[in-house]
């Protein structure tokens, strides 16, 4: 059937050559695997970082096989909202800026544009397996009288209907079918496939009944849990279940399958296979096992013929934990690589993320591009790439990669402008090789004094702005604000016309 497939696309393009109707090349509609995981740092990645003690083979191997792009970026330096602007093309402070807590609603409007919604309107199978952390609709299981959940009072078994349907998760939002826990740290405990509880959480979540952590702590919320959850099955449950819906339908025409790992974030827990397998302590070795995940979905890709029509997407939400400190003190390996900054900051290590991109006959393989570019760029590239015209109101944050991804230049003569934000008044913006942030520092999460001492400071004297010129400056030890403020008043300008409700996106700008 794939190969059925292939020859149909083939004709399609013969047929439009014939009519005269294509009047630049056309690329045949390609499987998309986007594989997303979780607080991995940039310097995790063994292709991005020579000195990385945790060994990648697999996404060594993708990247080997297709394009790494070294300044890559999440809207956000936290979990929901990095999610949502990619699914929807939009930075997510242009609504929002904290993680959906445990029970809460759907991020999204009922008439949001996202990627799964446009790829299932072009005929593509649409399945997201893994972390969703995007909102439900729990309150419609809320049985009458139930209180609504608080961190003081949290959520008891007894307060929901269990077996009812829950509403505004994946299925409202465009994907065909769901299989995950939801968010491995968040209640629920238990197994969601499409919009229903497989089983009915009866217990409430006590870290006593789990085996030992390795690293870190639990961080789970309070809440109903099946009787008997383990935490250290998520992982490899889910990639069992991404294995088995390639093996099983794969080839029954087009998919997009999103596979949202719950890894390497905490609660740290590598399953024993793992467990010493690299030299960066038991993170370390979770990024083993979360690489060897991606390695069976590669293999899965092979075995079913689909490797070379299909385009795999690897990265991540933002960057690696505060737990990075201790490591590179314990361990000598800096999650961030050459970057500044860990999970939360506007620094640097805080949001650019690995992102690497395969595409057979198309992305020359090997290559590395250090052009700016942002998790919201998806929406408009795979729109370009099926001949979906996005209105000036749709995705309006989002470029289209396509030349970049075949090599070709981009038709601009003016650097791209990206911005990144955590919390609220707090935000950068990148354009070429500047990195203009809006207020006298980057950091969100606290560095321990030892670490503040050891890295150093990026100025001399507060400044009510900061600017990097990142080529020069990776790792952001010199703030430039004094010496460029011309630049800078620039940067501050366009910011400001984006955070006034300006779109970044060319089509969103067109007729201006």
């Amino acid at each position: 059937m794939n190969s059925s497939r292939a020859c149909l696309k083939n004709l399609s393009l013969l047929v439009l050559c014939v009519l005269g109707l294509l009047t630049a090349p056309v690329l045949a509609q390609p499987n998309i695997l986007l594989i997303y995981a979780d607080d991995m740092g940039y310097g995790d990645l063994g292709a991005n970082n020579p000195e990385s003690k945790i060994p990648t083979p697999h996404l060594d191997r993708l990247a080997a096989e297709g394009l790494r792009l070294t300044d890559a970026h999440s809207s956000s330096g936290i979990c929901t909202p990095s999610r949502f602007a990619m699914l929807t093309g939009q930075y997510h402070w242009r609504r929002f800026h904290n993680i959906s807590g445990s029970f809460g609603g759907s991020v999204f409007e009922p008439d949001d544009l996202t990627l799964p919604k446009t790829l299932q309107a072009q005929g593509y199978q649409t399945v997201a397996i893994g972390k969703w952390h995007l909102g439900w609709g729990w309150d419609a299981l809320r049985r009458d009288g139930a209180p609504r959940p608080t961190k003081q009072r949290p959520a008891q078994p007894e307060h929901y209907h269990w077996d009812r349907p829950i509403p505004d998760g994946p299925l409202a939002h465009g994907f065909d079918s769901y299989f995950g826990d939801g968010t491995i740290n968040f209640p629920p405990y238990g197994w969601i496939e499409d919009d229903r509880m497989v089983e009915p959480p009866t217990v409430m979540m006590d870290t006593a009944t789990f085996r030992p952590i390795p690293e870190g702590r639990w961080e789970f919320r309070d809440g109903p849990m099946v009787e008997g959850w383990d935490p250290y099955a998520v992982l490899p449950t889910i990639t069992d279940r991404a294995v088995a819906w390639l093996n099983d339908h794969g080839a029954d025409g087009l998919f997009f399958m999103y596979f949202a790992m719950p890894s390497p974030h905490a609660p740290i827990i590598p399953n024993e296979a793992y467990r010493g397998k690299s030299g960066a302590g038991a993170y370390g070795d979770f990024v083993v096992e979360s690489d060897a995940m991606v390695g069976r979905l590669l293999q899965a890709l092979d075995d079913n013929g689909l490797a070379d029509d299909t385009i795999v997407i690897f990265t991540s939400d933002n960057g690696p934990e505060v737990y990075a400190f201790e490591r590179w003190r314990d361990h000598g390996h800096w999650s961030s690589g050459p970057l500044r900054g860990v999970k939360r900051d506007l620094w640097e290590g805080g949001h650019r993320v690995p992102f690497v991109v395969r595409w057979p006959g198309v992305v020359e393989p090997g290559r590395v591009s250090d052009e700016t570019v942002s998790q919201v760029d998806l929406v408009a590239t795979f729109a370009a790439l099926l001949g979906v015209e996005l209105t000036r109101d749709e995705a309006i944050d989002s470029h289209d990669l396509l030349p970049l991804l075949r090599g070709e230049p981009s038709g601009s003569s003016a650097p791209r402008a990206t911005v990144q934000n955590t919390r609220p008044n707090a935000y950068a913006l990148r354009q070429g090789e500047w990195l203009f942030i809006n207020g006298p520092q980057g950091e969100h999460s606290k560095r321990p004094d030892w670490f503040r001492e050891s890295w150093g400071d990026p100025q001399r004297a507060p400044t009510p702005a900061m600017l990097f010129n990142l080529a020069d400056d990776p790792a952001q030890r010199e703030n430039l604000f004094v010496e460029y403020p011309e630049r800078a008043a620039e940067m501050r300008a366009l910011l400001d016309r984006y955070l006034g409700g300006q779109g970044s996106a060319p089509h969103a700008t067109a007729g201006d």
